[in-house]
């Protein structure tokens, strides 16, 4: 005889920017262990979340470095460009009193 087996669905749960912060922090207070415990979560989803957020805080300081490098880069490229015009004023004028 055959014993079916009662199948369950279960759903993933979805937790909000907020509730995952305020893991984290607790999880920073009273270790992960306890934090977990505390919120009926696997410890694996609170490195998990962990991971994230700092992969996030990298990928934040790195766009930063690069529009304050851009940002350097078009200052100099304006004035190079306007040092360019000024020395094409220049050789305008000495070529056409030169004759």
């Amino acid at each position: 005889m055959a014993k079916q087996m009662q199948q369950t669905k279960t759903t993933r749960r979805r937790h909000s920017p907020e509730y995952r912060a305020e893991a984290l922090g607790l999880a920073d207070r009273v270790g992960v262990t306890d934090a977990a415990k505390q919120l009926g979560l696997h410890e694996s989803q609170i490195y998990s979340w962990r991971a994230q957020a700092r992969l996030r805080q990298d990928r934040g300081e790195a766009e930063h470095q690069m529009a304050v490098e851009n940002a350097r880069l078009k200052r100099q490229l304006a004035e190079q460009t306007e040092e360019l015009a000024i020395l094409k004023k220049a050789a305008a004028y000495f070529a056409k009193h030169q004759k």
